[in-house]
C-alpha cells in the first residue's frame, strides 16, 4: 500500500486524546491513530450507505424475483 504524507489541522483537545492513546500504547504514533480513525469512519459511512440503499428495496418484489421459476437449470450454459 502506498502512503501519502498530508498536513491536517486538528483541535487541541482531540490531539491530546490521540496522544493519550499513544501513551497507553494503543497506537505507535499519531499517524497510525488518525489513519485508523479515518478508516473506521469511512467504513461506517459505507455501511450506512448500503443500509440506506437496501431499505429502498421492495421486499415483496424481491421475494417474487427470488421465487421465480428459472426452468430447467440443465439447459443453462456454463460460464
Amino acid at each position: 500500500m502506498t502512503v501519502q504524507k498530508i498536513a491536517i489541522t486538528i483541535d487541541e483537545v482531540l490531539l491530546k486524546r490521540i496522544d493519550r492513546w499513544i501513551n497507553e500504547n494503543r497506537f505507535p504514533n499519531r499517524s497510525r491513530a488518525i489513519q485508523e480513525a479515518v478508516r473506521e469512519k469511512i467504513e461506517r459511512m459505507d455501511t450506512n450507505r448500503l443500509a440506506r440503499e437496501l431499505a429502498k428495496l421492495d421486499p415483496v418484489f424481491e421475494q417474487k424475483l427470488a421465487d421465480e421459476d428459472l426452468g430447467d437449470l440443465q439447459e443453462w450454459s456454463e460460464y
